[in-house]
């Protein structure tokens, strides 16, 4: 009689549980509904605003809490256009010209949907050798475009910031760096380096070690000869030197240090030399490009984005380590549980070489759109975007009092208004206000930064939805701005 019981109770539930599966009519509604409203989506782009500042749409948000039975989809995909599509940064749109952006192409939106359909696990071999082995080449063909050969390993990683973390890891391990030396090892840098890597040194424990912020020369580069003079007198001074981290293009002002006379620094005194090209990494892909990031090759550890110049959603940073043994140094991990796949280990495992066991399986939003389009239309957008970029500087200083602040080596650089008769205080109220308006307008959206107490603004030309047609639109906005601003200063 139990059993019966028990067995009416389990159907009951089965019949609720089997709800999440839908039915094939079910399954192809949804299915339909989204890519309809995705579809509307991409087409709207060309004519949306880049930023819509308003973010009262989370009110209507707030009013679909969490119930047991749901609502309807037409109800709920309504509320998210509402109060998570339409306010703050879009993203996706040609128009975000700030930051960082890349767009995400529709393919690599494929991608996620069949990793999460099939939901392989992508972080042993053993249960995922297809996902791993996707993983393994993504990361094969990051290594060679810096020009890495031998025994190198990487990950896939969530982003930059942890793409870092792992690289910086791995170097800390590599050195035998411990706590009770952190108080002689010197970490050097620059105030133009990411601020994720301040965060990796923090979580490593190795902000207790001393850290020398290099100064820069006039390109707003690390300048070697301020490194290597540093470095020699903390040797005399009976410090420990262990670790420069350079970029391959700044957020800042899109500058690449200059990377093969820091790795010559680095090879004298045995440091580890971590480079991070999270934005820049990538344009290594043109052959043109490669002269500009002599020396990548070189260093210990790179990081690179292809959430960033290769165009993807975000969520894809990759750590590239050229030693793989210093990877499994830090990361690499044995347990009672997991004995069938270090058994079966035919390949190294992403969960070997990262903090990450439980892993998304990431590596299908770029594998998919590389091997439906090749690498082609990927290395034309981002000589597209070059091109672009020179055409956005030379117009810009056609625009009354611009100072351009650095000038552009890839893609991103920084300018400002500056009249000579105004004070430093008029001109930085005035880039300030610039900013404001074109956020208040929202038709492009354009971030600013502070360079030596000046205030600036950036462009970021990196979306590949963004063609001549933004660019134009950006100029337009900033000129009609500034006559405005200029009225009423």
């Amino acid at each position: 009689m139990q059993s019966k019981s028990l067995l009416k109770e389990i159907e009951k539930l089965q019949a609720d549980v089997l709800t999440l599966e839908g039915t094939p009519q079910t399954r192809s509604n949804l299915q339909n509904y989204i890519q309809d409203y995705c579809e509307r989506f991409i087409q709207s782009l060309p004519s949306r605003d880049g930023f819509i500042a308003s973010h009262n749409q989370a009110e209507n948000f707030y009013n679909y809490p969490i119930t047991d039975d749901g609502y309807p989809l037409d109800e709920i995909i309504r509320v998210f256009e509402q109060s998570v599509d339409q306010p703050g940064l879009n993203a996706a749109s040609g128009r975000h010209l700030g930051y960082v952006p890349g767009g995400g192409v529709p393919t690599a939106a494929a991608g996620d949907y069949l990793a999460a359909i099939t939901n392989k696990y992508a972080g042993v071999f053993f249960a995922g050798p297809g996902a791993v082995r996707i993983e393994n080449q993504m990361i094969q063909l990051c290594a060679k475009a810096i020009g890495y050969t031998g025994n190198y390993g990487g990950n896939l990683a969530s982003g930059g910031s942890i793409a870092n973390l792992i690289a910086i890891t791995a170097g800390r391990d590599a050195h035998g760096i411990m706590g009770r030396n952190y108080h002689k090892t010197v970490i050097y840098g620059s105030k133009h380096m990411h601020h994720c890597i301040d965060k990796s040194i923090r979580i490593t424990g190795l902000k207790e070690c001393v850290y020398r912020n290099i100064e820069l020369d006039g390109n707003y580069k690390i300048d070697t000869n301020k490194l290597a003079d540093q470095i020699e007198q903390d040797v005399k001074n009976g410090l420990s030197p262990f670790l420069v981290i350079a970029s391959a293009g700044t957020t800042n002002c899109g500058v690449i240090d200059p990377l093969d006379r820091i790795a010559d620094i680095c090879d004298k005194h045995e440091l580890w030399f971590h480079v991070d090209g999270a934005y820049g990494g990538l344009f290594c892909l043109l052959e043109e490009e490669k002269f500009k990031f002599k020396g990548i090759e070189r260093a210990d550890s790179v990081v690179i984005d292809p959430h960033k110049s290769l165009f993807l959603p975000y969520g894809l940073g990759i750590a590239i380590v050229k030693n793989v043994n210093h990877l499994l140094k830090s990361q690499f991990y044995e347990a009672d549980y997991m004995q069938d796949a270090i058994e079966n280990r035919n390949e190294l495992s992403p969960a070997e070489l990262s903090p990450e066991l439980t892993k998304h399986f990431r590596g299908l939003r770029m594998w998919l759109p590389l091997q439906i389009h090749g690498l082609k239309p990927f290395k034309s957008a981002l000589r597209e975007k070059i091109l672009l970029t020179k055409y956005f500087r030379e117009a810009l200083v056609a625009i009354p009092n611009i100072r351009i602040v650095n000038e552009p080596e890839l893609t991103i650089f920084a300018y400002r208004y500056e009249n000579n008769s105004f004070s430093k205080q008029r001109n930085n109220q005035i880039n300030k206000k610039l900013t404001e308006e074109i956020h208040k307008e929202g038709k492009v959206f354009l971030s600013s930064t502070n360079i030596d107490d000046e205030i600036c603004l950036r462009i970021a030309i990196l979306s590949f939805r963004t063609h001549i047609y933004e660019i134009e639109l950006a100029l337009n906005e900033i000129k009609t701005k500034l006559e405005s601003i200029i009225k009423m200063h």
